[in-house]
């Protein structure tokens, strides 16, 4: 049985033995009622697309005898391999399997997070859809006549439909203190990490390859005194790239874990979190607004200060991280092993000059043009009309100066206008006030 796809930590004791959180289980039975209907409502995710292909004959899956269906999956869902990290702590239900000798292998594209273990029994999915944000699904490894991927029941939003998440379906990446056999001690604490993060609570738990010059993170090492739980040798998991004297890797795709992928999927998991929120936050507000309308008899388009708010507050959110206004600032060059930064910047799209949302900077912050690439994604484009107005109007204000507040101070004048000149060029349908001056 699929019982989570947790990108970087266990169950904790109360969810295993079901005495979950009041607070999320409200928030999973709020979303499964109109107008999201979380389970109810057909989906249209990468893995509900390729399924439909392979249904109607349009695809096929190779199997082999190493990786079972991992490689073609892969190239059906366009993830890239460079895209490859290994987390070895017990962190996925097929834990028994886990070990910092066996790490679970995970890969991403913009809208799917795929994970592999070592003679696993199934690849588990976490796809996005536009509307209904994180579906959580497992595939067989055994081959067979006829492939189902198989949606999960419930049982991943113990976890992955709570405060971590943002209180709807999401992603989770979290930094352990891992043991000498991988499972986590919770008892020392643990680190739920986006882009704002310090780099000292990050990663525990998994394999870093890269350089990060005086910088440290927690990956790499094992928490191997139990007397001081909180303790790990970061010096010893610094700067390391090649994984060999640690793990073998021929079992694998690829022989890396590649710390420039590993700050892209941070970003990229809690941006698709706040998305999804903003998303469930909008449509309810306007669902509940037109419920009073018709009740009150006022006409269908009007909006109470209270909706107005709630649609204000929830673009407010998503405009903050996609600009990433707390991200941490990098205190020496950061570089990867793997051909993750190149093929992922080549993937564009890029303006007239031939700049692009998706180049890095990696000398003192993640991206040269911080503003999220995920304002392509299909996500984004679902959002309500009403959020995508407001991101857009505050997205305008912010990059014309017309905004100059502390939250945006760290944008100089030079950010702001390649921000407006990429977006310009690169998004169809923007506001006509944009194309003005």
């Amino acid at each position: 049985m699929f019982r989570g796809f947790l990108l970087a930590s266990q169950v904790t004791l109360f969810a295993a033995i079901g005495l979950l959180p009041l607070a999320t289980a409200h928030a999973q039975l709020s979303f499964e009622a109109d107008p999201i209907r979380y389970t109810d409502a057909q989906v249209s995710d990468p893995i509900a697309l390729l399924q439909r292909r392979l249904d109607a004959g349009a695809a096929t899956l190779r199997h082999d005898d190493v990786q079972g269906y991992l490689k073609s999956v892969l190239e059906e869902l366009k993830v890239p391999v460079s895209s490859q990290t290994l987390v070895f702590s017990k962190t996925s239900f097929q834990q028994q399997l886990i070990s910092p000798r066996t790490p679970r292998a995970l890969y991403f594209s913009d809208d799917v997070y795929v994970g592999f273990v070592q003679h696993g029994d199934v690849l588990e999915f976490s796809a996005v859809d536009p509307q209904q944000g994180a579906i959580f699904y497992t595939l067989d490894q055994d081959p067979a006549e006829k492939i189902k991927f198989i949606r999960d029941g419930g049982n991943c939003l113990t976890c992955h439909a709570s405060s971590r998440t943002r209180e709807v379906p999401g992603h989770i990446i979290r930094s352990v203190y891992p043991s000498v056999s991988g499972l986590p001690n919770f008892g020392a604490g643990t680190f739920r990490t986006n882009h704002a993060s310090p780099l000292t609570e990050r990663w525990g738990g998994w394999y870093v390859t890269g350089t990060h010059g005086a910088q440290r993170h927690m990956g790499n090492v094992l928490a191997r005194d139990r007397e001081r739980t909180d303790y790990v040798d970061v010096e010893a998991g610094a700067n390391c790239t090649d994984l060999q004297e640690l793990v073998d890797t021929d079992p694998y795709l690829s022989p890396h874990s590649d710390i420039v992928a590993l700050l892209a999927l941070e970003h990229q998991a809690d941006m698709h979190n706040l998305i999804t929120a903003a998303s469930y936050s909008a449509r309810t507000a306007l669902y509940q607004s037109a419920a009073m309308n018709k009740a009150l008899d006022r006409p269908a388009d009007f909006q109470s200060e209270s909706t107005v708010r709630r649609i204000a507050s929830a673009a407010e959110d998503i405009v903050e991280y996609m600009l990433f206004t707390e991200e941490l600032s990098l205190t020496d060059p950061i570089q990867g092993t793997s051909q993750f930064t190149a093929e992922f910047a080549a993937r564009g799209p890029f303006d007239r000059h031939g700049r692009s949302l998706r180049q890095f900077d990696l000398q003192t912050r993640i991206f040269k043009y911080p503003c999220s690439y995920l304002i392509y994604s299909d996500s984004f484009a679902a959002l309500p009309a009403e959020v995508k107005e407001r991101i857009y109007r505050r997205l305008w204000e912010v990059l014309t100066g017309a905004d100059q507040g502390k939250k945006f101070a760290r944008l100089s004048a030079e950010d702001r206008q390649a921000i407006l000149e990429i977006l310009r060029d690169t998004i169809k349908n923007l506001p006509e006030y944009w194309n003005a001056g």
